[in-house]
């Protein structure tokens, strides 16, 4: 009886790990007022540099808080692209409310998800952006769930973007830990990281462990993840994300 209420504890402590950054981000109300998917913004946030006035080629990826109460527990992400010399980017996603759920079109890559603020994870530019972008285009149209889509372990949106960056060489970021589907590797126990140098195990994405030098180390449990990132300085919280003072992907070097 001791050692059922002892095991018992411990399965109620690591439920309540689990989910406090979830709760706390309810309790808080963190997410943003977002009443009806049909008038929630969808503006340009101003991130991104007009394409017009660039001429290099650029490649992004970002992340907002994904709609309604899972965004207390995710963030949806998506890639950009704007070839050298074109006057648009092309904006690549899975959508989970269409038979075909990959889109890759031409569109602001900065928009708000819905009334969420997105967040620039990565930030490619000039002739390394132009390499990685054929090699993008491919990984998207052999994305091997086109018409799957499971919010919860995947393959979601979030599966769709941790496939491009594996499958495109050189495009090494790290995405967030609660980028919830990102661990989700299908028929597969074992991948490459997405920020590379690393790999990582999972079961369906419901269990699973990662190391990489980017990501640092992950501990999966159905879905919810945590752990350290030694090289960004950070820790991370599920729901909540890394707390970092460092970001471990390519950005543009400041300018003086």
């Amino acid at each position: 009886m001791t050692r059922l209420l002892k095991y018992s504890g411990w399965f109620l402590g690591a439920l309540l790990l689990l989910f406090s950054g979830p709760l706390l981000l309810a309790a808080t109300g963190t997410q943003p007022e977002r009443n009806a998917w049909q008038t929630a913004s969808r503006d340009s946030a101003g991130i991104a540099p007009a394409a017009a006035d660039t001429p290099e080629a650029i490649v992004q990826v970002y992340g907002a808080r994904a709609w309604s109460w899972r965004g207390y527990f995710a963030v949806h992400t998506w890639v950009a692209t704007k070839e050298e010399g074109a006057d648009h980017y092309k904006v690549h996603e899975v959508i989970g409310w269409r038979q075909h759920v990959v889109s890759s079109r031409p569109d602001d890559p900065d928009r708000h998800w819905f009334g969420a603020r997105p967040e620039l994870y990565a930030d490619i530019r000039g002739d390394e952006a132009k390499a990685l972008i054929p090699d993008i285009y491919e990984a998207v149209q052999s994305y091997p769930y086109i018409n799957e889509y499971e919010a919860w372990p995947g393959p979601n949106s979030n599966t769709f973007v941790a496939w491009v960056v594996r499958e495109t060489p050189g495009l090494n970021v790290a995405l967030p830990n609660h980028a919830i589907g990102k661990d989700y590797l299908g028929s597969r126990v074992g991948a490459a990281t997405p920020g590379g140098a690393g790999y990582q195990l999972s079961l369906g994405g419901y269990v699973g462990v990662l190391a990489g030098v980017r990501e640092g180390v992950e501990l999966n449990i159905l879905g919810l993840s945590l752990g350290v990132n030694p090289l960004a300085l950070g820790i991370k919280l599920p729901g909540i994300g890394e707390l970092a003072l460092r970001n471990t992907n390519p950005m543009p070097e400041a300018t003086p």
